[in-house]
């Protein structure tokens, strides 16, 4: 069906639509329903700036990104961005999942901005927030124009998805690779569909993503795995750790980080929602193991560490660094950073971000250097 021909909030919504926005977005063209999306309402907008600085003091491994999309269909219940929804009057629950912001000018206000004289040609990430790879790209293609805006500026760039339509771009993003450094990375941290589809609902299951993993490699471009969240008594078995290490090694992932459930405000509300109705019998031990705060006991990721470690190095992946839960052994950490679960998440895998040399300026691309996945941290 043709996507001009839809419905635009705010005409009368039929019975059971999505209401529209609370409150009037910055730069809103209009709002559209479709039965293709059904349950969803994208919200087109157009930005000013889409160039966004990570704050100071950050402990991510770049400053700058770019989202082209706010909420987003995967509708993951335990994403950690739930919360970033509230500031356009939106809930971080249901509102996340089917009130979809689009910015519809981002490739054109991006290469504007990356034109400036003071753009010093950092490195860009883009799935820092909500998937860029989510549904609705295969109707907006954002994607491609924001690649070849950053690409033909000389800006290196990395890309997090669990959205199997980044198979789409895979020429374009070896094209890119010839320019300037790439990373690429899949988040994949389960391989029991059954219980993806239920927590994960709007996602590729994880044989789709693992077909991804293969495909990029096959291309000759990086991609490790961001194997996040690891779910305390539903993914953090001996059995679902050997598989998932297993699978991403058979599908020649360049580097794995790994990590337990991040249940920051707005996301644990939601998240032990699902637990009740879904898990009653484990609600009580959520809540004994997270108490009031955003983070499983130390104790916890401690042990977590250790199963993590033993699969890594069972399955191939022990030369990379790319680790979430560091060694409470490891001398290059004073006991500060070991205590931080925030070192925890900077620990991207190998191959997820481009490789830099000394001194942080752009390396080679690390798709067109052997061994790159060595020496990437």
């Amino acid at each position: 069906m043709r996507w001009e021909a839809q419905a635009l909030v705010p005409t009368p919504n039929p019975a059971g639509a999505a209401a529209p926005p609370l409150l009037p977005l910055a730069g809103l063209v209009r709002s559209v329903t479709t039965p293709e999306f059904a349950g969803i309402t994208f919200h087109e907008v157009t930005a000013k700036s889409v160039l966004n600085r990570v704050p100071a003091g950050s402990k991510m491994p770049f400053e700058w990104t770019v989202n082209p999309y706010r909420g987003c269909s995967h509708a993951c219940v335990y994403c950690f961005a739930r919360k970033t929804h509230t500031y356009l009057d939106f809930d971080a629950g249901m509102d996340f999942d089917s009130q979809v912001v689009v910015k519809v000018n981002a490739a054109e206000v991006l290469r504007k901005e990356l034109n400036k004289a003071s753009w010093t040609r950092q490195q860009v990430a883009l799935g820092t927030n909500t998937d860029p790879y989510q549904r609705a790209e295969g109707r907006y293609r954002l994607m491609p124009g924001i690649i070849s805006a950053l690409a033909e500026s000389g800006t290196p760039l990395s890309i997090l998805t669990k959205g199997t339509l980044l198979a789409r771009d895979i020429s374009l993003l070896k094209s890119a690779a010839a320019q300037v450094p790439v990373g690429l990375g899949i988040s994949l941290a389960m391989t029991n569909e059954a219980l993806s589809e239920t927590i994960e609902p709007g996602t590729p299951g994880p044989r789709a993503r693992l077909r991804l993993v293969s495909r990029l490699r096959e291309a000759g471009l990086p991609c490790g795995v961001m194997a996040m969240p690891i779910l305390p008594w539903l993914s953090d078995s001996d059995e679902a750790l050997d598989a998932l290490f297993g699978s991403l090694a058979a599908a020649g992932a360049t580097g794995v980080s790994a990590g337990a459930l991040y249940l920051k405000p707005g996301t644990r509300e939601w998240f032990m929602k699902w637990i009740a109705t879904n898990h009653p019998e484990l609600a009580g031990r959520y809540r004994l193991l997270y108490g009031t705060g955003s983070y499983a006991s130390k104790e916890y990721r401690t042990w977590l560490a250790g199963r993590v470690r033993y699969f890594k190095a069972r399955h191939g992946f022990s030369y990379s660094s790319g680790f979430s839960h560091r060694d409470l052994k490891d001398g290059d950490l004073d006991k500060r950073d070991l205590d931080d679960p925030r070192v925890e998440e900077a620990e991207y895998p190998a191959g997820s971000i481009p490789a830099a040399v000394p001194g942080g300026s752009p390396a080679a691309s690390s798709a067109s250097r052997p061994g790159v996945q060595d020496s990437l941290f």
